[in-house]
């Protein structure tokens, strides 16, 4: 695993910030980390960084534990703060070249910095000072001194802030292909976001872990507790053909053509239900899932604790 947390707190003066939380991460996992002002994700990043120290339990980053080998964990983890600190009188590529000897890339640095510059967007901007750039680009700076030293592990508190509609679809792109690879934390109060670019969601609110599961489980209100509103017109099927749909776990009859298919995979239920519907000439007249928004389910997990 790429990220090991165990009982993980945080305390500042009497005030409990993360309060005894335990999850593991592992590579090609891209997690949509959430919760409201003031529930612990950012203190909970800084923990995994090195720069906050932790209370009691434990963390692990590539092997390395965060609080006897902090430097270890440094050179295998890319961070984007929320600040998102930037030295506004350097250039683009002069500041990525200083980072780049942060991280000791030696004769690799140049072509390194031009990859980075490329894939972040930043060609036009190359040339410029970042205190001239839009939030938009200095969000992009922010993001290639992260990646700049190619590490296992992206921790990034709120990415996106500052982007416009376009930036936002490129910077999408860079975040989907990068965790095919790596290990990748994103904090945002989007939700889209999270939807468009996360395949697992940790929800926190004060200082605990209300919810850590794959966004469709999530979606689907937990695993074997999602269904599809399916009607038929005509002869329809009865209890025993919907139950033969390969991942229906169990049917509920709604009315005289309708049913209720559960399941813990929705889009393969919904796929198997249209070949079946083909092959045994059943007419669908409307099929409906329960999917939820991810701002419903984080509106009634953050509300209700």
């Amino acid at each position: 695993m790429s990220i090991i947390v165990k009982q993980l707190s945080k305390v500042y003066g009497e005030q409990q910030a993360v309060s005894d939380i335990s999850f593991t991460l592992g590579k090609g996992e891209v997690v949509g980390f959430l919760g409201p002002n003031g529930a612990g994700k950012s203190t909970t990043m800084k923990m995994l960084t090195g720069y906050v120290p932790i209370t009691s339990g434990e963390a692990t980053v590539c092997g390395f534990n965060v609080a006897t080998h902090p430097l270890e964990v440094r050179k295998r983890v890319g961070y984007l703060p929320e600040a998102n600190p930037l030295y506004l009188d350097m250039y683009v590529r002069e500041f990525l070249g200083f980072m780049a000897q942060v991280h000791n890339l030696g004769s690799n640095s140049q072509r390194r910095i031009d990859d980075i510059i490329a894939l972040t967007g930043l060609t036009p901007e190359v040339s410029k000072k970042i205190q001239s750039l839009s939030k938009g680009y200095k969000q992009r700076v922010g993001l290639a001194q992260a990646l700049i030293h190619d590490p296992e592990v992206l921790i990034l508190d709120e990415p996106t802030n500052g982007f416009d509609p376009n930036q936002l679809d490129v910077i999408r792109d860079v975040v989907r292909n990068l965790g095919k690879e790596k290990t990748i934390v994103l904090s945002t109060h989007i939700m889209q976001e999270v939807e468009a670019m996360c395949n697992r969601v940790i929800i926190i609110n004060k200082g605990k872990i209300v919810a850590d599961d794959s966004l469709a489980n999530l979606q689907q209100g937990g695993a074997d507790n999602g269904y599809i509103q399916v009607s038929f017109g005509g002869q329809g099927p009865d209890e025993t053909e919907l139950l033969s749909i390969g991942g229906v776990t169990h049917v509920r009859q709604t009315d005289a053509h309708g049913w209720q298919l559960y399941t813990n995979d929705l889009e393969i239920v919904r796929k198997n239900l249209l070949q079946f519907a083909l092959i045994n000439n059943r007419n669908i007249l409307s099929l409906q899932s329960n999917s939820q928004s991810l701002e419903t389910i984080f509106r009634e997990l953050t509300n209700k604790f």
